[in-house]
């Protein structure tokens, strides 16, 4: 960095998962103070896939589309202009950043959570998000979430490792920022998330995606104890690693909530309603992993997968 420091002063979001914190954070600098469970929704966040490699210590059980869908979705559900930028070089990496940061504008990132100071759970995420409104000789400044402690700061040797890291889900030192050009009609905005979310859930391209993800995690998760899968792990990625809880449905629960205030379409009201009894069960599939109990787990998972795709139906119109 060639200044001695930058720092960005108001940029703040208390969020319950990363992207949606930092998309949340850069769109409140623009003055636009969008919840995070709507920016999840117009994001068309809810997915899930179950995800087993060969590279992969154990299967990942994932609740939202990939890393970054979600923010260049919900950023064109809000007529916002999305600036993006990856490369290999370090220097080219910091370079982007801080031409941001010296013209006034926060800087979301994606980076690998491991190498981050102020994580205590030193797991590799390389599809992590946070926000970066600042920088010393030494640290970096950022928003994370409410979880990660909110504004944060790491030293700018740990950053540029995060940032460096390749494997599963990284990215080549992705930075955005973000503007305001338009003013979308919020109505129009939701339904048409509400009914893509839906079409991509209902008709996945693959069978380890959407409500048949769901079915076929219910038929492995059983042979996890033939495996050495740390179930401690696996049920606290899935309740707590940022998800928001139950496994994102917590978030879309809240979504429909708050989009059925806006829109008045008795499809939400009622898919609302399905979503706020689906989301209570993912924490109890979570729970009975953690217990060693998978085949209570895998009952659960199978109801799950029939409820969900009823819920996808309603929503879909």
């Amino acid at each position: 960095m060639q200044a001695a420091a930058v720092i960005i002063e108001n940029v703040s979001f208390a969020g319950l998962h990363c992207e949606t914190t930092a998309l949340g954070a850069l769109l409140r600098h623009e003055g636009l103070d969008v919840s995070e469970p709507m920016l999840f929704g117009l994001g068309e966040g809810l997915s899930f896939v179950y995800w087993d490699a060969k590279n992969m210590d154990f299967p990942f059980l994932g609740g939202r589309v990939k890393p970054f869908a979600l923010t260049r979705t919900a950023a064109d559900r809000l007529g916002l202009t999305l600036h993006v930028q990856e490369t290999s070089s370090p220097r080219k990496a910091r370079q982007h950043v801080e031409t941001a940061l010296m013209a006034g504008r926060p800087v979301g990132l994606q980076l690998d959570s491991y190498h981050l100071e102020y994580f205590t759970a030193k797991v590799h995420f390389g599809g992590h998000f946070v926000a970066m409104y600042g920088y010393d000789s030494a640290h970096a400044y950022l928003v994370d979430t409410a979880q990660q402690g909110g504004a944060v700061t790491t030293s700018l040797a740990s950053l540029e490792k995060a940032r460096a890291e390749r494997g599963p889900m990284t990215a080549r030192n992705l930075s955005f920022t973000i503007s305001r050009t338009g003013q979308p009609d919020l109505g129009d905005a939701i339904r048409s998330a509400i009914a893509a979310n839906a079409h991509a859930f209902l008709n996945p391209p693959i069978a380890n995606l959407g409500h048949c993800g769901i079915a076929k995690a219910a038929e492995q998760v059983p042979k996890w104890l033939d495996r050495s899968v740390d179930l401690a792990l696996a049920a606290t990625l899935m309740e707590r690693g940022g998800t928001g809880g139950s496994m994102f449905r917590a978030l879309y629960r809240d979504f429909l909530a708050e989009a059925a205030t806006i829109v008045d379409d008795g499809n939400i009201r009622e898919g609302h309603l399905l979503y706020a009894e689906i989301a209570p069960l993912w924490t109890d599939v979570s729970r009975h992993i953690e217990k060693g109990d998978l085949a209570r787990a895998s009952e659960i998972l199978g109801e799950l997968a029939e409820k969900e795709r009823h819920a996808m139906e309603v929503l879909s119109g």
